[in-house]
């Protein structure tokens, strides 16, 4: 620290009662009482200044009955002085009436001064009796106001009250001083880095893992070139295949943060951790470690339905469909292709039909969960058919399966036996008429008719799609091969009436779709 002490004196004379004699100019011999305090003032500065010629005081202009006198410090100059002190008198005063007068120092710099101190020192019998600020001294004798700091451009003024005490002239020799200092300041600052990193606990297999990084400097003055380095574990990789992460975080002002994104993928599912390191400015930190599960969906489906069915009979089909990874499936879809010649029905749970095809929208399947759906459908006749469903879903890979239903008919043979003639007389002849019915969907084979008379008959002939033998009262045709869907088959057994009786005629039906035989009996009422 460079510490300067410049001293001034501003004298000011006043005229007691009648004249003013004016103020001592620059040629004035400055008085050894003044010299002496001077001098003792600048002992004490901590590097005292061999002593300057006195500025010079500037002309005293009158105003309003006030004579004003202004020097400034150090070089009288000004534009190049550091103080302007400014001593206000009255233009003349009564004796031993009280008066004030004022003393203003300004500082004339752009810079701050410290240690102001004026002094005013009365003469020829002037008192002092009191100031604002209060200073130092009393009476006739050595006054002053150490008035501490001035601003650049800042001013201080003494009010000063005094007395005359006899008629003549009196007046007073004001001084300042002051310590002008030259410091530099070198800025002590301790940057501090800290860097953060965050990413998802969990991602799926096929997802990006988005990691954010955030690099601060905590604490004071900047730290250059700053880098991060994010040194990825085996099985992931960056987009470009690259095995780090790198950022250039470039300056970091105190308290500044900068934040970047990176993205790496998985090559497997698994459990994966590291943790991110930066460096700047000498400083080198580690992020937090981050554990991230990559989680793989695994999709199952398996499908049911009956193996054989009967036409004109709806097959139902059941679908279920799992998850059987680690990772929810999302936007689960199931499709379901008829065959031909499969007509729809109905699909539970929202199942829509379109072009052939039943699609269900499932949603997201949690891990371990299991979705049934089903669907009903007509085949239009008797044929093998086969069924795909497929299941597929976000990040899990397509899954199908099938089942085949063989349709086949069933055929219902219908038995009908009606007489002709009822009530018969005993020796006329009765007409038997047999009609077998195949009411089913599919032909039967096999069919044998066998008739029974009671002894009040016997046996005159026969017709049918097959020949007929006669053994005793039992009459036995020969098995028809095949019936087919809705056709008939008409036999007729004629039988002569030899006495009177309410006879029953008996027929059997058996075929190879039959486990046991069918029988229908006919009355008829014979007389004499």
């Amino acid at each position: 620290m460079l510490r300067q002490t410049l001293t001034g004196a501003l004298v000011f004379a006043i005229v007691g009662m009648t004249a003013l004699a004016g103020c001592q100019s620059e040629q004035r011999p400055v008085r050894s009482s003044q010299v002496r305090t001077d001098q003792n003032r600048r002992a004490q500065m901590e590097r005292p200044q061999e002593p300057r010629p006195a500025p010079a005081a500037a002309a005293a202009p009158r105003r309003d009955g006030v004579i004003c006198t202004t020097m400034y410090y150090p070089t009288g100059d000004p534009a190049t002085s550091a103080v302007k002190l400014e001593k206000c008198v009255p233009s003349e005063v009564r004796m031993n009436a009280p008066f004030t007068y004022d003393i203003t120092v300004t500082n004339n710099s752009n810079n701050e001064l410290t240690g102001v101190v004026v002094t005013d020192q009365p003469e020829n019998g002037l008192r002092i009796t009191g100031s604002d600020p209060r200073g130092q001294g009393a009476g006739s004798g050595l006054h002053t106001w150490a008035l501490g700091t001035l601003a650049p451009k800042g001013s201080q003024r003494i009010r000063v009250n005094a007395t005359a005490p006899t008629e003549g002239t009196v007046g007073s020799c004001a001084t300042v001083t002051y310590a002008s200092s030259l410091c530099a300041t070198i800025p002590v600052v301790s940057p501090k880095l800290r860097l953060t990193k965050t990413g998802p606990s969990s991602v799926l297999a096929c997802d990006d893992i988005v990691y954010q990084f955030e690099v601060t400097n905590t604490g004071t003055g900047s730290l250059p070139d700053v880098k991060i380095t994010d040194a990825l574990p085996n099985g992931l990789a960056s987009a470009d295949g690259g095995r780090n992460l790198t950022f250039n975080a470039g300056t970091l002002n105190a308290g500044q943060s900068k934040r970047f994104t990176g993205r790496a993928k998985a090559s497997r599912p698994g459990r994966y951790e590291n943790r991110a390191a930066a460096a700047g400015g000498g400083l080198n930190v580690q992020s937090g470690t981050v554990v991230t599960v990559v989680r793989q969906p695994v999709l199952t489906i398996s499908k049911s339905c009956p193996g054989t069915q009967y036409i004109g009979k709806s097959v139902n089909y059941e679908m279920q469909i799992s998850n059987t990874g680690d990772g929810e499936a999302r936007e689960v879809v199931v499709t379901d292709t008829l065959a031909n010649g499969l007509e729809f029905m109905s699909a539970s749970d929202g199942g829509r039909f379109a072009n052939g095809v039943v699609t269900w929208n499932l949603g997201t399947l949690a891990p371990r969960a299991t979705k049934t759906v089903t669907l009903r459908a007509m085949p239009s006749g008797a044929d093998t058919y086969v069924n795909n469903v497929s299941a597929r879903g976000y990040c899990a890979k397509a899954v199908t399966d099938s089942c085949s239903t063989k349709v086949t008919g069933i055929p219902a043979i219908l038995l009908e036996v009606v007489d002709i003639e009822d009530p018969v007389r005993v020796g006329e002849v009765e007409t038997y008429v047999i009609t077998i019915t195949n009411q089913g969907s599919a032909p039967d084979t096999n069919i044998a008719i066998v008739c029974t008379l009671e002894s009040y008959q016997a046996y005159e002939s026969s017709s049918g799609p097959t020949t007929a033998a006669v053994r005793g009262n039992i009459v036995t045709f020969t098995p028809l091969g095949t019936l087919g869907p809705k056709e008939k088959a008409t036999y007729r057994v004629k039988a002569k009436s030899v006495r009177a009786g309410d006879v029953r005629f008996k027929v059997s039906m058996n075929s190879d779709m039959l486990t046991r035989p069918v029988e229908e009996t006919e009355s008829t009422h014979l007389y004499e």
